[in-house]
């Protein structure tokens, strides 16, 4: 592949609300019922989800969160950092990448509930990226609040918070 462009159509991806461009590429058959997961989730899930997630250089994927762990896979193009805000208040950081000498990581786990936002470290290039959760992903789960609120909550880290959301 030459670029970003030239992922973007040949996998068929779609703009995401956060930023960036995605496919869902797998949704299990199965699902667990309402019953058996805790209860911060609204209804049935299915067993796992997985995306295809791209950025471009100068986009990102604005701060947001989900019910679930998310696990994140490295394919192609630049490194990424991973932006984490944990319930309390806590910031780290990953990078995303295949140079291990460099403390770029191929796969790494966002923490379920833990704000996180995403950017590319070379603006003149691109990622390409994989997303699984499980239990499976659902709208229902998302929420990206704006930055007031994020801001109220963790006011240490402003700067961040309004560079990183929508």
């Amino acid at each position: 592949m030459k670029g970003a462009n030239d992922w973007v159509k040949a996998l068929d991806l779609q703009p995401h609300p956060e930023g960036g461009y995605f496919r869902e590429t797998y949704r299990s058959d199965e699902v667990i019922s309402k019953s058996n997961l805790p209860e911060r989730f609204s209804g049935e899930r299915s067993f796992s989800t997985a995306i295809y997630y791209l950025l471009k250089g100068h986009d990102f994927s604005a701060f947001h969160r989900i019910h679930q762990d998310e696990v994140w896979h490295f394919y192609d193009g630049a490194s990424l950092t991973i932006h984490v805000i944990a319930p309390d208040g806590a910031y780290s950081t990953a990078k995303l990448g295949r140079n291990i000498l460099k403390d770029e990581l191929p796969q790494f786990i966002v923490p379920a509930g833990c704000l996180f936002a995403v950017e590319v470290n070379d603006p003149a290039s691109y990622v390409l990226s994989g997303c699984t959760v499980a239990p499976g992903f659902d709208f229902a789960d998302f929420e990206m609040p704006p930055a007031e609120q994020l801001i109220a909550s963790y006011p240490q880290h402003a700067s961040l918070i309004e560079r990183l959301t929508r």
